[in-house]
């Protein structure tokens, strides 16, 4: 198999990962996606939890991986579905179909309910189409099975914003407060201890903190355990390992009298350690969860059911059910479910889930409707065309997950820093201790302990692991919200850098649909030369070629059709009318076939072209007949968005097919100077490709067929909203208007989102290079004995030593300051 086929036919899927803390968890899990057998490509996202992957399908190639996961204390999520099989009555039939859905990959298991005549199965989320699910009940002789109930959608939204996660932090959290603050009461009341001793004040902290350890910290040891097992290392290792400690000593000194040390116990430390750190993640999970509002917002916006016209009767179906084709009637304030085309009726649309316009969009039969958008106003009736994973808003989801759950270029400092932090940490801790045991202040065996776990609670990989991929996630989902899709991190990184921005010019600058605005005719009439230009053109594509045709329909001129069309991409075409040739083109075409216009014509020609005019010259049977003025309207908002890019220290370039003339009057008015023009399609990426050898990093605005080998040459390919499939499939950013103003919007977003990942990784190095040493005691060789300043005591003690507990109050806001960071981004505004 070659390489384009096999990259042809991979799949590609994103998995919910469950259990992971830090970007150690990262480099663990995308080492064990990576052994499964064919597997191309794993990105791992600590932020989203998921883990995308791309692989050559087989049998059992999503099993293998969750299998892969699980090996190495990880899990991926799971949610249930619910298959409705009219017929299900028989026990063997429903076993033989529960064997055929269960080979289905990413179908974990399957379980009958013949009353009910359903299904219940458990699937790896986004794995499995419905359409698979029904195709593989029709091949076990099934064939009116349907999914209902599926809880995809509702599962993935309460996944996104982790109710569940969130609670059980918060009742763990607030167990782990609330004991660590009687213990804190019963160690500094005196009366206390002078009621009950301290031998058996040190056994009730003993009972109040063990359900702490062991209880509110369980996911803590099973991770940290799981790990060790697998014979790695993540951030619980560090916070097990430090609140154990500290909890085993004391429970030592009060199982034995206090004969161990100094007689000091800290079951206050290991639960004040446990505590913060659950009230840490609880924040964190709150932020992550807010991160995500913008692709919640969007999976929301699919409407679960469709009310579809079959055999003359209308029924309310799952929207996964409805096939291009049917009837869907949609009713005031209803959400549209599938892509389609109005049949009946006039309404207004609320589209602006797609393009970030909050006016309503008129429609009436013949016009394009999108799924996910509001019918404001009248009932209308559409013929489904794209549905299911085809739909506009379905790629949209698309776009935002992998763009969110992709790796920018700039992480893989953090990922080489990550892949050897846990491991270096405990070498700190375990020099810690063993330097201030043989030289610390007495008691030195408590001072090297309580030193140990400052280091082992200070250090935070999991602001290194969040700090750059948060930024993309929050700031990918704003982009969404407004009309501004971006395809990956590495796009969004690299439009930050970029030099030059170049336009294609028609479609893009201009309106797109050029009008004849001159007929400059030589031996025939006007209406001659129109019905001759006519009859070649109306066999193009081109959109001079439409503006030719539609003036001659205009004059109300009948004309024949061309035989013998030929048309050459760039100069023009050629076609037989009755016995003569009649070619239409630029003066490219003219010069390549060796024509003279001779100084009447030509002058013609570059007068219309000197006024914005590009002219199309007309020949029959070699000879000048005539030259048609033809010229395109300059968008509106073009001169603002060339302005405002120019303004943000980038230059505008203009690609155009046009002779230099036509060009250069419309770079004029909009203040371009680098024009290039006579640029056949097929050389624009070559175009391109001269500006790079020049040093220079572009991106390429366009919109069209012929724009797409330029769109993936250029370092960001960016497609406007009324461009074709291939321009959108070859872009790294989508605008899903044809505003132009949105490059500039494009750009803005990527110089703010790499500007909150550089302020997040600053934090996450510069706080892990500066606290872990204070951790470490090396405070105490700068104040000595007793120096430290009263106002620092409360923190550093009399000797300069950090506070376990303010060690642990330090890593939980570590990284929630760089969510919280990252999360200024959803008020990014165009």
């Amino acid at each position: 198999m070659t390489t384009g086929t096999a990259e042809q036919h991979a799949r590609h899927v994103v998995l919910p990962i469950e259990g992971m803390t830090c970007a150690a968890c990262v480099s663990t899990v995308t080492n064990a996606l990576a052994g499964v057998s064919g597997v191309s490509g794993v990105v791992v996202n600590l932020a989203s939890e998921t883990a995308a992957v791309t692989f050559a399908p087989s049998e059992h190639g999503i099993t293998a991986m969750r299998d892969a996961v699980r090996s190495v204390g990880y899990g991926i999520a799971e949610e249930n579905a619910v298959l409705t099989v009219p017929g299900l009555a028989d026990a063997e039939m429903a076993k033989a179909l529960e064997s055929r859905l269960a080979a289905v990959d990413g179908v974990l298991g399957a379980t009958s309910n013949l009353a009910a005549e359903q299904l219940v199965l458990t699937l790896v989320p986004g794995a499995v189409a419905p359409a698979t699910l029904r195709d593989a009940a029709a091949t076990a002789g099934f064939s009116g099975a349907y999914v209902t109930g599926a809880d995809a959608m509702s599962a993935e939204l309460e996944r996104l914003s982790r109710r569940a996660e969130i609670r059980g932090f918060r009742n763990r959290a607030a167990f782990g407060i609330a004991v660590a603050a009687v213990i804190m009461l019963l160690m500094v009341v005196p009366a206390v201890e002078r009621a009950l001793g301290m031998a058996w004040l040190n056994v009730v902290a003993l009972v109040l903190a063990t359900p702490v350890q062991f209880g509110a910290a369980r996911q803590i040891y099973a991770s940290a355990w799981s790990a060790l097992r697998h014979r790695t290392s993540n951030m619980n290792t560090l916070i097990a390992l430090g609140s154990s400690t500290a909890y085993f000593y004391s429970a030592a000194v009060t199982l034995s009298g206090s004969t161990i040390g100094s007689g000091h116990t800290y079951f206050d430390t290991s639960t004040a350690i446990i505590a913060l750190v659950l009230f840490g993640r609880l924040l964190e999970a709150r932020a992550k969860g807010s991160a995500s509002d913008a692709i919640r917002a969007l999976i929301g916006m699919q409407p679960q059911t469709a009310r579809v016209t079959r055999n003359g009767e209308e029924q309310d179906l799952p929207a996964s059910d409805v096939v291009p084709g049917d009837v869907v009637i949609i009713r005031p304030g209803e959400r549209i479910p599938v892509d389609g085309v109005v049949t009946d009726g006039t309404t207004s649309i609320d589209e602006s889930m797609l393009t970030g316009e909050s006016i309503p969009v008129e429609k009436a039969v013949g016009d394009v409707v999108f799924g996910g958008s509001v019918n404001a106003s009248g009932s209308i009736s559409i013929e489904a065309t794209k549905v299911g994973s085809a739909t506009a808003i379905a790629q949209i989801i698309r776009m935002v997950q992998e763009a969110q759950g992709s790796r920018a270029p700039v992480q893989r400092l953090a990922d080489t820093v990550a892949a050897y932090f846990v491991p270096g940490v405990l070498t700190i801790a375990a020099v810690t201790f063993l330097a201030w045991w043989q030289f610390g202040p007495e008691p030195a065996l408590n001072t090297a302990m309580l030193n140990a776990i400052a280091v082992l609670i200070i250090a935070c990989p999991c602001a290194l692991g969040l700090a750059t991929p948060t930024a993309v996630m929050v700031g990918a989902g704003a982009g969404a919200r407004h009309g501004v899709l971006v395809r990956g991190a590495e796009a969004l990184e690299r439009a930050h850098k970029l030099d030059i921005v170049v336009f294609d010019k028609t479609g893009t600058l201009t309106q797109g649909k050029p009008q004849v605005t001159d007929v400059l005719a030589r031996e025939v009439s006007e209406d001659a030369l129109l019905a001759l230009a006519a009859a070649v053109e109306m066999q193009s594509e081109h959109p001079l070629a439409a503006a030719v045709v539609q003036a001659a329909r205009d004059r109300g001129i009948a004309h024949q059709r061309a035989t013998n069309f030929q048309s050459a991409p760039g100069l023009g075409v050629r076609g037989t009318v009755d016995v003569d040739s009649i070619t239409v083109g630029g003066f490219g075409l003219v010069r390549e076939a060796g024509i003279t216009l001779g100084g009447t014509a030509e002058s013609a020609a570059r007068v219309l072209a000197e006024r914005g005019r590009t002219p199309l010259i007309v020949l029959r049977n070699d000879a000048v007949i005539g030259i048609l003025g033809v010229a395109d309207t300059v968008r509106g908002e073009s001169a603002e968005a060339v302005a405002a890019l120019q303004k943000m220290g980038l230059e505008v370039g203009m690609l155009s097919g046009d002779v230099r003339p036509v060009a250069v009057s419309i770079g004029d008015q909009l203040g371009i100077e680098r024009v290039m023009a006579e640029v056949l399609p097929g050389a624009k990426a070559a175009e391109i490709e001269r500006l790079q050898r020049a040093g220079k990093r572009i991106a390429m605005v366009g919109d069209g067929v012929n724009d797409a080998p330029a769109l993936t040459q250029a370092d960001v390919g960016i497609a406007i909203g009324s461009g074709t499939d291939a321009a959108l499939e070859a872009a790294d950013i989508a605008l899903m208007t044809s505003d132009v103003r949105l490059t500039g919007a494009a750009v803005r977003l990527s110089r703010a989102t790499m500007r909150t990942i550089r302020q997040n990784l600053g934090w996450a190095f510069g706080y892990n290079l500066l606290l872990i040493p204070v951790a470490g005691g090396v405070l105490h060789l700068v104040f000595g004995d007793g120096g430290v300043p009263e106002a620092w005591r409360w923190a550093l003690g009399e000797h300069g030593f950090l506070n376990p507990m303010l060690a642990a109050f330090a890593m939980a806001f570590s990284s929630v300051s760089v969510v919280s960071n990252s999360l200024r981004l959803k008020g990014w505004m165009p």
